[in-house]
């Protein structure tokens, strides 16, 4: 090849090689800035048997489990019936806002929920359970704040001894 045709021959390669990454620039749509995320999500894990602390003994994590997680708006335990164990055996006049099920690693999200106060259940075979209160006697209570996921760890005690 001659001089001539070495420099065409570049020249076109560099047209098209523009040419194809101007394409792909422009062909490129433009993704959306993703929506914020706000509600809860969490892990919910089971601890059974013994938890009694002891010297060079490690305090174990606790078992993922599959479980149904009901949410509620804010709970107190004047709201609820209980059994003699503690399970919730009814919630009169009060609709669940939410259900979900965690998956095997004891994961779950329940997304858009509206800002404010939730009790935040798990589903066991006597009733609904939950171990955790604030001051007010809110039972598992949680918040959720506008555009933020609320992060959580639901605990399974009633068949552990601490």
């Amino acid at each position: 090849m001659s001089k001539f045709s070495y420099t065409r021959f570049w020249l076109l390669v560099g047209l098209t090689c523009s040419s194809l990454l101007v394409y792909a620039q422009q062909a490129k749509p433009r993704k959306p800035k993703p929506t914020p995320a706000q509600g809860i999500c969490g892990t919910v894990v089971e601890k059974q048997g013994n938890f009694m602390p002891g010297p060079d003994k490690p305090v174990p994590k606790g078992k993922p489990v599959v479980r149904e997680v009901v949410i509620y708006p804010a709970l107190t335990l004047e709201q609820v019936r209980r059994d003699e164990e503690g399970f919730i055996t009814e919630v009169p006049g009060i609709a669940p806002v939410r259900t979900v099920k965690s998956d095997k690693q004891g994961k779950f999200c329940a997304y858009k929920l509206p800002a404010g106060r939730y009790s935040v259940l798990i589903r066991e075979p006597k009733g609904l359970f939950g171990n955790q209160f604030d001051g007010q006697n809110h039972i598992n209570p949680e918040t959720v704040t506008p555009r933020k996921v609320t992060r959580t760890t639901l605990e399974i005690t009633h068949g552990a001894a601490f």
